[in-house]
């Protein structure tokens, strides 16, 4: 499985890198605003320093637009997918963009017949919101195990990228599933590591140590 990181802010994205922990990155416009500093400054310094996927959402709505801020986006860097929303005139965008050879995640999926339509518009990533659906009180790792089942019956290319990851949870059963990807909030990779046994163990070993000093 391969792990993106979800974010835009170029500490988190080094020091998870710098653990091997960054496939790829997902940015949207919320994490970009948080960030404060011009969309395209943030885009091209994530580029350089992750050789991977880098996902840049467009903020039109109407498929001519998106195709066009598509392109532009495209040619910041040879790493950057296009995040297109998965509406009627992005499905059209999609279409567009994919057969230009510029790869396409199709962003905002909740159910299993939308992650057809994306995979059959030509997707090369489809972005289901897990956490977002268990929100809702809805079962949001079934619609992982749905799509994974219908893009291995039909061999479609198309890559399953669990997002609105919440909790190591989401991860764990993502990979037990079989989806391609999962783009997970820094603080979440963190908590991936820990476990209450290594923080007592290691506490035990490094004790001994002392012991042995002396």
């Amino acid at each position: 499985m391969k792990f993106f990181i979800d974010t835009a802010n170029i500490d988190e994205i080094k020091e998870a890198n710098s653990m091997g922990m960054v496939d790829g990155v997902t940015t949207n416009p919320s994490l970009i605003a948080k960030e404060g500093r011009p969309f395209e400054d943030i885009i091209k310094d994530i580029c350089a320093e992750v050789d991977g996927p880098i996902s840049a959402e467009v903020i039109s709505t109407e498929a001519k637009s998106m195709i066009e801020e598509g392109k532009k986006l495209a040619a910041i860097h040879k790493n950057i997918v296009i995040k297109i929303p998965m509406i009627p005139d992005g499905m059209i965008a999609t279409r567009a963009l994919s057969s230009e050879g510029i790869p396409v995640n199709v962003t905002l999926v909740f159910s299993p017949l939308q992650a057809l339509v994306a995979a059959k518009a030509g997707a090369a990533y489809v972005s289901p919101f897990v956490g977002r659906l268990d929100d809702l009180a809805n079962e949001g790792m079934l619609l992982i195990e749905q799509m994974v089942t219908i893009y291995n019956n039909y061999a479609f290319d198309t890559e399953v990228l669990v997002a609105s990851v919440r909790n190591p949870l989401h991860v764990l059963e993502a990979a037990m599933m079989g989806a391609d990807v999962a783009t997970i909030p820094f603080g979440v990779i963190k908590k991936m590591m820990g476990h209450p046994l290594t923080d007592k163990g290691l506490a035990a070993f490094l004790a001994d140590y002392e012991k042995s000093k002396k």
